[in-house]
């Protein structure tokens, strides 16, 4: 469809990888994130605050986030795969981002 993703899978969180972050966003100048914590108070949240707060004016679309629904994770596999993010919704929000 025209898109082409940078994938960064973090595997340490403390210290985050600022740097890493900021060099894929310097080739690719969006950005969206996915995490499977809640969007309210989560690392995605953090991800955010510090692109806007280190590369605000190298942006081209306002960053995106795509977290789990604000609901205790339940035990019921379907149920899970809805309080998770999806594929759908990431591929809907890429889309959204590159207009």
């Amino acid at each position: 469809e025209g898109i082409a993703a940078e994938v960064i899978d973090l595997r340490v969180l403390r210290p985050l990888d600022d740097a890493t972050i900021l060099a894929s966003l310097r080739k690719t100048r969006r950005v969206l994130v996915v995490d499977e914590g809640w969007r309210t108070g989560s690392l995605a949240a953090e991800i955010i605050a510090r692109i806007v707060e280190q590369a605000f004016y190298e942006l081209d679309a306002a960053p995106a986030r795509v977290c789990s629904a604000e609901v205790p994770i339940p035990y019921a596999k379907h149920l899970e795969q809805a309080a998770l993010p999806q594929v759908p919704a990431i591929v809907a929000a890429a889309h959204e981002l590159c207009g």
